[in-house]
């Protein structure tokens, strides 16, 4: 059974919902709150599992990072209408406008969305 267009467009902003919804959470409760370890050595290289996460997180929104990742996929799939990586581009944007990357987050969250929205149709080979 195809789904309808009404119904894929529920799936796409369902899906970035509840993942800005979890990161929010994470945001407002852990990060914004100081609840994350302070006592870590450099790079998460105490071997504390936490400390190690801890570590990954704040990699993953320093730079622009993750803005970066999601103009990379966004780009990726407008260029080449990769419905992955119009997924990867969109879920990155979204992740990125809650962490912090705005600026290129939003770029490539679009991208990857103009992509998702799209009819489908046969690629030629």
């Amino acid at each position: 059974m195809r789904q309808g267009k009404g119904s894929h467009m529920i799936h796409i902003f369902a899906t970035a919902a509840l993942l800005w919804l979890a990161l929010t959470a994470l945001r407002l409760g852990v990060i914004e709150n100081g609840l994350l370890p302070d006592d870590c050595g450099p790079g998460g290289t105490d071997g504390a599992l936490v400390c190690t996460l801890t570590w990954l997180l704040v990699q993953s929104f320093l730079e622009q990072r993750l803005g970066m990742t999601a103009l990379l996929f966004g780009a990726l799939a407008f260029l080449t209408a990769s419905r992955a990586c119009a997924w990867l581009g969109w879920l990155a944007g979204v992740a990125g406008m809650v962490l912090y990357n705005h600026d290129y987050a939003v770029v490539g969250g679009l991208l990857g969305l103009c992509v998702l929205l799209r009819p489908k149709t046969e690629q030629p080979c």
